[in-house]
């Protein structure tokens, strides 16, 4: 069982992110951030929300 245990914890790893990878992570959510609020803050996107809220609330 030892060994067993001790062959688990060699093939485990690192467990969670370093800070150069939690720097990237969260780069990469900005820059999606970024790009979700280009695209729902356009006119013809915020038509469309209008008009489906406009249809829920009748």
């Amino acid at each position: 069982m030892r060994r067993l245990i001790a062959r688990l914890a060699v093939l485990r790893g690192d467990e969670g992110m370093n800070t150069a990878e939690y720097a990237v992570g969260t780069l990469a959510a900005v820059a999606f951030a970024g790009v979700l609020y280009k695209v729902v803050s356009s006119p013809g996107v915020q038509a469309a929300l209008t008009g489906v809220i406009n249809e829920a609330l009748k």
